[in-house]
C-alpha cells in the first residue's frame, strides 16, 4: 500500500464486501480504531427571557381588560427595541376562577396570565429591557437563557476538531508501531451537542415588577454565559505494516 504523507488528506478505502460488515486487519494491513473528541467555548449568539404577565380581579371582564392592556404594553415594551429582539411570540393564556370553600363552592375572585417569549440578539439592551419589563405592573421575567443558533459555526468547527483529533491519535498508535496511516476506513458520526440550559425551564421566580415606581429603572449589568459545544467521532484507518522488530 501507498504511505500518505503527513500533510496529505487519508484516502478512504473501499469496501471489502457488501454486506455492510467491517472485516478485520491483515498483517499487511492492520487497522486502528479511534475515538476523536472535541470539547469547545464560545460566546452565545443569543438570550431568551420569559415574561410573564397577570392580572386578577373580583369581575371575569375586569380581569380579562387588564390583562389585555398590561400585555399589550409589554408587547410594545420588547418591539420598541427593534431588530435587537430576534424573535417575540406568546406561550400560554389562561384565565382562572378562584373558588372560595364551602357548602356551596363561590368564585372569588379571576386570574389571568400571559406567558411571552423573547429572543435578543444585542445583548447591550438586554439588561435595560429586562429592568423595564420587570418594572411593569404585575408582570414577571425570567432568563436570561443563552444559546447558540442550531446553524451555528460553532457546531461545525467542534465536529471538525474532533475529526483532526481521531486522525493525531491515531498517527500517535501508528508511529508507535514504526507504522503510518494509509487509508481510511469509516468516520462515525456520534453527533455534536450544546450544554446550555434548554431555552425554557422552569424556574421558581424571577424579576417581577408589582408596582411602578417614579423614573426608570436601573439597568442589569448582564454578563454572557460562554457556551461549551462537544463532538465525538469514531474512525478506523488502514495502517502500513508495522516495524516489530
Amino acid at each position: 500500500m501507498t504511505q500518505i504523507p503527513e500533510d496529505e488528506p487519508l484516502s478512504v478505502a473501499p469496501p471489502s464486501n457488501g454486506s455492510g460488515a467491517m472485516p478485520y486487519g491483515t498483517p499487511d494491513a492492520p487497522r486502528v480504531a479511534v475515538r476523536g473528541e472535541a470539547s469547545l467555548e464560545f460566546d452565545p449568539e443569543y438570550a431568551r427571557i420569559g415574561i410573564s404577565v397577570s392580572a386578577r380581579g373580583a369581575d371575569r371582564r375586569a380581569a380579562l381588560e387588564d390583562l389585555t392592556q398590561r400585555n399589550a404594553r409589554a408587547l410594545e415594551l420588547v418591539k420598541s427595541y427593534g431588530d435587537a429582539v430576534e424573535k417575540l411570540s406568546t406561550g400560554t393564556f389562561s384565565v382562572q376562577p378562584q373558588l372560595r370553600d364551602g357548602k356551596r363552592e363561590r368564585v372569588y375572585a379571576y386570574d389571568g396570565r400571559v406567558r411571552l417569549n423573547a429572543t435578543i440578539t444585542d445583548f447591550t439592551v438586554l439588561g435595560e429591557l429586562t429592568t423595564r419589563l420587570a418594572d411593569l405592573e404585575l408582570t414577571e421575567v425570567q432568563g436570561p437563557w443563552w444559546g447558540l443558533w442550531r446553524n451555528s459555526t460553532a457546531h461545525r468547527t467542534a465536529r471538525q476538531q474532533a475529526v483532526r483529533e481521531a486522525v493525531k491519535r491515531a498517527r500517535e498508535y501508528a508511529e508507535a508501531l514504526g507504522s503510518r496511516l494509509v487509508a481510511l476506513v469509516e468516520l462515525a458520526d456520534l453527533g455534536a451537542e450544546n450544554s446550555a440550559p434548554p431555552p425554557y425551564p422552569a424556574a421558581p421566580g424571577g424579576l417581577a415588577g408589582y408596582g411602578r415606581a417614579a423614573g426608570p429603572p436601573p439597568a442589569l449589568d448582564l454578563e454572557p454565559q460562554r457556551q461549551t459545544v462537544s463532538a465525538q467521532v469514531n474512525a478506523r484507518f488502514v495502517m502500513s505494516p508495522p516495524q516489530l522488530g
